[in-house]
């Protein structure tokens, strides 16, 4: 390259680099695949980045480690690592999204910042290390989705969409602060709308409650003052 001979710790360079590729890849197809904007390309962009940082940590100040035994000089190789550790946080945020109450983003953010500590691994020769944390990576990813699956409809607490109506002339404000003081509720997102062939206010809330059925929990709000009925529409 450039005239000049690869030696064999080139090679081996080289060789690193590679296996860096493919584990970003085997992540990032994954994270195609889930139709995540942070997919294929950018995984392996990411692992290569933080690869050649290792590299350059390792072997990159090599011939400046002799000079300074001999003086009060110090070089910290770790300094390249820690920083492709803070830096990749910046990407990951970008890769979260929030629609409306929701939050997406977070696993491919959580999958983003693993893969530069892959290539970190790999870079500074750990790749037993980065294999495994690949394959446990993939496994977390593809074979737990059944169990979140599982966890989510049979034991996680479904968030539920209530509406109080009030009657002309009510304050909306007092009906909102009565839902955030009911015991047990957890209040996620609340909406303020005009129904148009009555011309009153609706209050529309979803809220996870911790024990027993929203119904029981949302009852007492029919006896707000200007208050006209609640009721619960389902789960969401």
């Amino acid at each position: 390259m450039d005239g000049v001979a690869l030696t064999l710790d080139s090679w081996d360079m080289v060789a690193r680099v590679g296996l860096a590729t493919l584990l970003a890849g085997l992540i990032g197809i994954e994270r195609e695949i889930s139709g995540q904007p942070a997919g294929f390309r950018t995984h392996i962009v990411l692992a290569l980045g933080a690869t050649l940082f290792g590299l350059i940590s390792i072997h990159g100040f090599a011939p400046f480690e002799s000079p300074t035994e001999a003086t009060n000089v110090r070089l910290d190789v770790t300094r390249v690592a820690s920083q492709v550790a803070v830096g990749v946080g910046f990407l990951g945020a970008g890769a979260i999204l929030k629609e409306g109450g929701s939050v997406r983003g977070l696993t491919t953010a959580a999958s983003l910042w693993v893969t530069a500590a892959v290539g970190l691994a790999v870079g500074i020769g750990y790749e037993t290390s980065a294999v495994a944390v690949t394959g446990a990576t993939l496994i977390s990813l593809v074979g737990l989705r059944s169990v979140r699956r599982v966890v989510r409809h049979r034991l996680a607490r479904k968030e539920e969409q209530a509406v109080v109506r009030l009657l002309a002339g009510a304050d909306p404000g007092l009906v909102v602060q009565a839902i955030h003081a009911v015991a047990g509720l957890d209040v996620r997102s609340v909406r303020i709308e005009r129904d148009e062939e009555t011309g009153t206010l609706v209050v529309e809330f979803n809220a996870v409650v911790a024990a027993g059925s929203l119904e029981e929990a949302v009852a007492p709000l029919a006896g707000l003052d200007g208050v006209d009925e609640v009721y619960v529409t389902g789960a969401l």
